[in-house]
């Protein structure tokens, strides 16, 4: 078997467990707690469906799961904090008492991050990269909680699209290691529709190597996006194919997460795709079978 050429990584989250990256990739389950997620998927305040999608995506491979209560669609509503919490934190706690993965918040509000941690979510996934709220920072630092910064912006202007967004991303890592946030905690994201406009998701995708050069692991969220409905002529539930696509591009380019609405399917195509890119291998692997087809 090849060896594995990337240099592991540990990312310590707030229950003490580790992820290795570089061995292979990563897959983060979507639980939208949203009435208005753009996908067609968000499960309002029905707490007995999100535990069952969170016991569902555990069964069906997930490693993480990733659990909103604030839309972030195209055009959202911003909600308050008392609000995204009345939302999240039934279906939480109820799913961190059930589930035996780490569990992901997807808010970018200090107030909202605190309470989740504290009920037992290990990850904090913020869209805004500590750009909308600094105090972000300082509760991933006092809680231990792994930190995801995506890069986002107001408007679709770039002076050198790559460049702009390895610099934003480097200026939101700082951000968090002068909070005290430890980098091996630390998670990029690219931002796939967020700020950008269709060429320009593409473009970053047919990058995103360039991000290595910020030295966090990379995580990718392409799922069901309205890119892959542009190109296929699809509404979001029948875009698995072209979300499949752009995780076996993501990995390819160096992505250890994929946060994905269709676990089980991109499981599947991430274990082939780290078999080809990092060398992957299941258990009892046998390279002497299955040659004839």
């Amino acid at each position: 078997m090849p060896q594995v050429q990337t240099p592991l990584t540990r990312l310590t989250v707030a229950n003490g467990e580790t992820l290795t990256w570089g061995v292979r990739t990563y897959v983060m389950g979507i639980i939208n707690l949203t009435p208005d997620s753009f996908s067609g998927d968000g499960l309002g305040g029905d707490v007995a469906s999100a535990v069952e999608q969170a016991l569902r995506f555990q069964e069906d491979g997930a490693d993480i799961l990733d659990i909103g209560a604030e839309s972030t669609r195209p055009g959202f509503e911003q909600v308050s904090a008392e609000e995204e919490l009345k939302r999240l934190m039934p279906a939480l706690e109820a799913i961190a008492s059930r589930v035996k993965l780490p569990v992901s918040v997807d808010t970018y509000k200090a107030a909202v991050a605190i309470q989740a941690v504290d009920a037992g979510a290990v990850i904090i996934n913020d869209i805004w990269g500590l750009k909308a709220e600094l105090e972000l920072a300082q509760v991933a630092a006092d809680t231990g909680a792994g930190l995801v910064l995506m890069h986002n912006q107001k408007g679709t202007e770039y002076a050198n699209l790559l460049p702009d967004l390895v610099s934003s991303l480097t200026a939101s890592v700082g951000i968090a290691l002068q909070a005290g946030v430890p980098k091996e905690s630390i998670i990029v994201d690219p931002g796939f529709g967020f700020g950008k406009n269709p060429d320009q998701n593409l473009e970053v995708l047919n990058r995103l190597k360039l991000l290595q050069e910020i030295g966090c692991p990379i995580l990718t969220g392409t799922s069901r996006k309205s890119t892959l409905g542009l190109l296929l002529g699809l509404p979001a539930d029948q875009r698995v194919e072209g979300t499949a696509a752009t995780v076996a591009l993501s990995i390819a380019g160096g992505a250890d997460i994929v946060r994905v609405h269709d676990v089980r399917e991109m499981v599947r195509v991430c274990r082939v795709t780290d078999a080809v890119v990092r060398g992957w291998r299941p258990d009892g692997w046998n390279s002497s079978k299955g040659t004839a087809s």
